[in-house]
C-alpha cells in the first residue's frame, strides 16, 4: 500500500523479517519454481495470516489505529480456495501507457502500466494491468490493483490490491487468496490508488481479505472514467 507520501512503497507496514514488496506479508513466489503442493501452499497461507494478524495487532508500524484493532482484528478472510491461485502470464507493454490514477484523498498520480496479466478463473479468460510509479526504472516486483463484484457487500468498496516479485519468465502464480485490503480500509488518512476501470473484473473474486463484521469502512470519494482510467468525479464508487 502507498502510505501518506505517494512515493512510499508497501514496505513500510510489512514486518521487516518478511522484507516482501506487500502488506499482507506475501511469501508466495512466480511460476518461476514449481509451485508447492496443495497442504504446504495452506500450511504457508495460513501461518502468513496469523503473521499479519500478530503485526497489525502489536508494530508501531501498523497502519490500524490502535482504538480499531479490536473491531478489525483478527482480520477477516475468505476461506482458502486453490480454485483462485491460477498461473498468469506477463505480456509487457512496449509503450508502457501512463494512467492518471485518482487516490482515495482525491488527489491524482501518474501510474505506469508495466504490461497485462493473463490468467484465467473457471476457464473464463481475464486480464489484469500491472501498475507501478513513474518514471519506471526498475521494477522488482508487480503492482495489481483490481475491483470486483464482491466490493461493497463482502469486501472493501475501493478494491484490492496483490502484489507478486518480479520474474526472469514472465509467469507468475496469481494467488487471489492474497489479496489484501489498502490501508485507507483501516484508516482514512492513508492515500491509497483507486484500481483504473480496465482493472474492474466483472465476476465475484471471493478470495483473500474481507470486510470485517459490522465496520463501517470509509467510503472512496473517487470514480474513474469507464474509457480511460482517469478521474472523472468526486462521486462514490460503484
Amino acid at each position: 500500500m502507498l502510505g501518506k507520501n505517494f512515493r512510499e512503497r508497501p514496505t513500510d507496514v510489512t514486518p521487516p523479517s518478511v522484507g516482501v514488496f506487500c502488506v499482507a506479508i506475501v511469501l508466495a513466489v512466480g511460476c518461476s519454481a514449481p509451485p508447492p503442493d496443495e497442504s504446504s501452499w495452506l500450511d504457508v497461507l495460513v501461518e502468513d495470516r496469523n503473521l499479519k494478524d500478530d503485526f497489525f495487532r502489536e508494530s508501531p508500524s501498523s497502519p490500524i489505529p490502535v482504538d480499531r484493532r479490536g473491531a478489525l482484528l483478527p482480520i477477516n478472510y475468505y476461506e482458502p480456495d486453490p480454485t483462485y491461485r491460477v498461473p498468469a502470464a506477463l505480456e509487457v507493454s512496449p509503450e508502457q501507457p501512463v494512467f492518471q490514477i485518482p487516490f482515495s484523498t482525491g488527489q491524482i498520480f501518474p501510474m505506469q502500466r508495466v504490461g497485462i496479466l493473463k490468467f484465467a478463473i473457471n476457464g473464463q479468460p481475464m486480464t489484469l494491468s500491472a501498475l507501478a510509479e513513474t518514471p519506471v526504472r526498475s521494477v522488482e516486483s508487480l503492482f495489481i490493483m483490481f475491483k470486483d463484484d464482491t466490493n461493497d457487500s463482502e469486501t472493501y468498496g475501493g478494491g484490492r490490491y496483490i502484489e507478486l516479485p518480479r520474474t526472469l519468465t514472465g509467469h507468475y502464480e496469481l494467488d487471489f487468496n492474497r489479496a489484501y485490503n489498502p490501508n485507507c480500509y483501516y484508516d482514512e488518512s492513508w492515500e491509497c490508488p483507486v484500481p483504473p476501470r480496465e482493472n474492474w473484473l466483472t465476476v465475484p473474486i471471493p478470495s483473500g481479505e474481507r470486510l470485517a463484521p459490522g465496520y463501517d469502512a470509509p467510503h472512496v470519494p473517487l470514480t474513474t472514467d469507464p474509457e480511460s482510467g482517469t478521474a472523472a468525479s468526486l462521486q462514490g464508487l460503484p
